[in-house]
């Protein structure tokens, strides 16, 4: 798939803000604020680890208590504020109440998220300190955005954003959106931070319902480690100024605003994979002619999270018998007698059986950054596809020095 550059991601009615507030060492930005100026719908999906970060708990309670309307998004990068015993929760309550004093607003209306090193207590009174001074350089300049983004990153390479938007009925809507993530991604829900601002009118359940099968298709489908945060969040604010007619349920206004969002999801989804930790290979696994779209996903699914597959990839090793065996240890039925494997157009496996493809020709072939995996079961039209990465020797050496 193309991978497009980051692209300014303000939308009307928004304001960001970022700066280093003191939890990064050497003046690293480290918070970042996104405001609405209207009242706003919201809504979220999170981690599906059994521990949450205290900020996963806050928001939750947040979006329940507001009854999905939430004004401003606060951020903090290099800490994680997760497994901080009652200490993390009471955090929450003391940023997010300076915060809304800051903007005057309800506290409920406050969401908050944190990234970075779990088990540390989090310096909570230097955020409080510099809320003041953030709310003061909120604006909807580039400038203001890509700090907001930056400020978000962890082992991040680069900052990650993008903007679409579609006319409908005569109406302009945008949809931009911030992201982090470039390890501990798998799909389990979101597998890194994301926050997405759009213009359209639509109420809290139905942005819910289009958040979630976004989701689905895009940050549920990239892995780069196999492991999930406690962290993980995608939050979506909608604040009507396109004063469009609201839009419903099962309707084209409906279909329309989730292929943008969706598309803007991928674009985002495909940012992180491409920034895996170490990564030097974008690689997309593609299932078709599956009974089912489960059958589809769990064989992509098992190709894209193989570490032996995923360290063949990087050292451009034309062993390929790896992807067949992740096929068949997906746990999916399947007739292996009917399959066939490409890599990138180059078929090497016919109906289960190889194709005798010259090693040489699949060893220039996976010389390319970007790799596609195809599988083709040939039992039915359904089809899935997973984004990945391959597995180098950065990776281990970015997490072996994590800390130190």
């Amino acid at each position: 798939m193309k991978i497009l550059k980051n692209r300014n991601p303000a939308v009307p009615g928004f304001k960001a803000a970022g700066l280093d507030c003191g939890i990064k060492d050497n003046r690293i930005k480290d918070l970042a604020l996104i405001v609405s100026e209207s009242p706003a719908t919201a809504a979220a999906v999170f981690t599906k680890n059994r521990v949450v970060s205290p900020g996963v708990t806050w928001s939750r309670r947040a979006l329940a208590k507001s009854s999905g309307s939430i004004r401003a998004v606060v951020v903090n990068s290099g800490n994680a504020n997760a497994v901080t015993g009652s200490k993390g929760l009471k955090d929450c309550d003391a940023i997010t109440k300076k915060v809304a004093q800051e903007l005057g607003i309800p506290q409920k209306e406050v969401f908050i998220a944190s990234t970075g090193i779990i088990g540390v207590p989090l310096p909570s009174d230097k955020i409080i300190k510099a809320t003041p001074k953030l709310v003061t350089e909120l604006g909807g300049k580039v400038k203001n955005w890509i700090d907001a983004s930056e400020a978000i990153m962890t082992t991040d390479l680069v900052s990650k954003s993008d903007r679409i938007s579609y006319s409908y009925k005569g109406k302009r809507i945008f949809i931009g959106g911030i992201t982090k993530g470039s390890g501990m991604v798998h799909p389990n829900m979101a597998t890194m931070l994301g926050f997405v601002f759009t213009d359209a009118v639509i109420d809290s359940k139905i942005l819910k319902m289009a958040l979630t099968e976004a989701a689905d298709r895009s940050f549920n489908r990239i892995t780069v480690d196999g492991d999930n945060s406690t962290n993980d969040c995608v939050a979506i604010l909608a604040n009507g100024k396109a004063k469009n007619s609201a839009i419903k349920s099962d309707t084209l206004g409906y279909r329309e605003f989730l292929k943008a969002l969706t598309k803007l999801c991928k674009n985002l989804a495909s940012k992180i994979v491409l920034d895996g930790e170490g990564a030097t290979k974008f690689v997309t696994v593609r299932v078709q002619g599956g009974k089912t779209r489960k059958q589809a996903y769990l064989i992509a699914n098992s190709v894209a999270t193989s570490s032996l597959v995923k360290t063949a990839l990087f050292g451009e090793d034309p062993n390929w018998g790896r992807i067949f065996c992740a096929v068949g240890n997906a746990g999916a039925a399947l007739d292996p007698d009917k399959v066939d494997v490409f890599l990138n157009k180059n078929r090497l496996l016919k109906n289960g059986s190889p194709t005798n493809l010259p090693p040489q020709k699949l060893v220039q072939a996976m010389k390319q950054h970007e790799i596609d995996i195809t599988i083709d079961l040939k039992c039915g039209k359904e089809w899935e596809e997973v984004l990945t990465c391959d597995l180098s020797y950065d990776y281990v050496k970015i997490n072996a020095e994590y800390t130190t």
